[in-house]
């Protein structure tokens, strides 16, 4: 359990949140949402006590125990993976550490016979002589083969240390547990390993991520971080977003009366609770909505970006046609061979892959910017293209301002182009910025806005979701449900993939496979698993 009273943050004059009182308690799962700068790492930081709050206080339950995933990936560098998550839990680790320094004494005395008596007491109530094993368990379930449990994290790459301080940050089971974006740099089996982990997980934990589908399967409440405060709601992140849309469009009636809205509230939660009750990523053990008082719902101050693709022309029969396409890397491995499929009309295609290499080189082929190891491709002759790839740097290397590097992308004036850059949040001197200075967030939505010029009819787009916010998220996942062209996307992102798709290949180094099919259908099906241990020669 975790007590924050009269909690407050301040940087300078600028107040973030006053008088935050709350608890978050055993056996819920809490996901910590807000728009960028709201503060929602300030709050785990302040609660982990790494950040000294302004005011207030925070407090843990008698004895238990705070675990933090933590964000510095060189810290370990000269330790073992299998120590590093073995630090984890710290108080067992410590007694690990006497212990063994006791037993290698020269002069091992009978003082020393009876502390180490006592240290193996400790060790075995906290599970010490399954410890190695438990670690081993939960890094192999993060994707950390065998092989590596013994190597040092300063030779592990930067998407394997990740994985690393996740087992660390989850090893022993702790009392309390903070994550902050624990999905970054996990691929979708991994998520759904942790998805599961999680529902089973009977502690406290605050999560802060931009994974829509992970914080429904997992959290029971949601802390939103809007309007200077910090309030807390029963239920997950879809549930707050869908009744934060209800309460904008109920603002926005003006002629609605307060009992008409009442009553429109209360059908909503009805409706939205029997459906959780359906969900398969839902547990039994989680009550969502029961305490929920329609009149703390509002709108939301969020402001999601307009992106709204249109076609100039309607596709014809002829999409694009692929045969024998064969890719490798520079030192020969096989990223995808013999991929033979014809891209029909109203297709949206997910594309999947064990390396996430394969589906870039695959868009970078088809795009025109790569060549292929084997094979061709054919669009229709009224396909029109729009690329987003996942590396923009190229197109990034110039001191242009925001104007005049989309101008460069079409025809029109100086107000037709803002009118773009201020669909994606870009305002008044913001469009003067330099776009050699743009964060990772910022590159994306101008990315997109120069996407939005084309009018394309098959949109091609390489992991659209990194570095965006939850409102960006949002905004372009409603619109590509919408959109009547063809859609070719890879993704992380579960929701993106379940609400978008309606066909799925995945590229294999024997051939691929093509099912029309739903996403959760795919991952959940026997013979889907069947059919990838034949194609990737497990």
């Amino acid at each position: 359990m975790i007590s924050v009273s009269n909690l407050a943050i301040q940087f300078g004059k600028r107040v973030l949140y006053k008088d935050v009182n709350m608890k978050f308690t055993n056996g819920n799962i809490y996901g910590v949402i807000g728009a960028n700068g709201a503060g929602k790492s300030t709050l785990l930081k302040a609660i982990s006590g790494e950040l000294e709050p302004t005011k207030g206080s925070v407090e843990l339950g008698p004895g238990e125990r705070l675990s933090v995933l933590s964000q510095d990936h060189f810290q370990y560098d000269e330790c073992t993976v299998l120590n590093t998550v073995l630090m984890g839990h710290t108080i067992l680790w410590d007694i690990m550490q006497q212990r063994d320094a006791l037993y290698s004494k020269a002069d091992f005395s009978d003082e020393d016979g009876i502390k180490v008596a006592e240290l193996e007491e400790k060790f075995a109530e906290m599970g010490g002589y399954n410890a190695e094993s438990d670690a081993a368990a939960l890094l192999s379930g993060l994707g950390i083969k065998e092989d590596k449990h013994y190597a040092l994290m300063g030779e592990l790459s930067g998407k394997e240390k990740v994985r690393v301080m996740l087992a660390k940050a989850l090893f022993g089971e702790p009392d309390n547990l903070l994550l902050d974006e624990p999905t970054n740099d996990l691929d979708l089996d991994t998520v759904q390993w942790l998805e599961s982990y999680l529902s089973d997980f009977e502690h406290t934990v605050l999560v802060v991520s931009h994974d829509r589908h992970f914080l429904d399967a997992v959290c029971t409440h949601t802390v939103d971080i809007d309007f200077g405060k910090v309030t807390m709601f029963a239920g997950n992140y879809s549930f707050w977003y869908e009744s934060s849309q209800l309460a904008l469009r109920q603002a926005q009636n003006q002629k609605a009366k307060a009992e008409e809205k009442k009553r429109e509230l209360e059908e909503f939660i009805r409706r939205f609770s029997a459906n959780v009750a359906k969900s398969k990523q839902t547990t039994s053990r989680k009550k969502m909505l029961e305490k929920l008082n329609v009149e703390e719902i509002r709108p939301s101050t969020r402001k999601y970006p307009g992106i709204i693709f249109q076609m100039e022309r309607e596709p014809g029969n002829q999409i694009l046609e692929v045969k024998g396409l064969r890719a490798t890397t520079d030192d020969g491995t096989v990223l995808f061979n013999d991929v033979n499929f014809t891209v029909e009309k109203g297709d949206k295609i997910v594309f999947l892959s064990r390396d996430p290499r394969a589906m870039t080189a695959f868009f970078e082929i088809i795009n025109g910017n790569r060549k292929a190891q084997g094979g061709d491709y054919k669009w229709g002759v009224t396909i029109t293209t729009a690329y987003l790839p996942l590396d923009n740097t190229r197109f990034f290397e110039s001191d242009l301002n925001l104007v005049d590097w989309l101008s460069q992308f079409g025809e029109g004036n100086e107000v037709y182009f803002k009118s773009f850059l201020g669909r994606m949040l870009f305002s008044g001197e913001e469009v003067l910025k330099k776009v050699n200075v743009l964060s990772g967030g910022e590159k994306m939505r101008c990315m997109i806005a120069r996407m939005q010029l084309k009018n394309a009819n098959c949109l091609v787009l390489d992991t659209p979701t990194n570095h965006l916010d939850l409102e960006s998220i949002q905004a372009f996942n409603n619109n590509l449900k919408l959109f009547k062209g063809n859609i070719l996307f890879s993704s992380h992102d579960h929701e993106f993939i379940e609400t978008v798709a309606n066909r799925i290949i995945e590229l294999t180094p024997n051939g691929i496979i093509d099912k029309m099919m739903e996403y959760d259908e795919y991952i959940a099906s026997d013979h889907i698993k069947e059919l990838k241990t034949r194609m990737y020669g497990d």
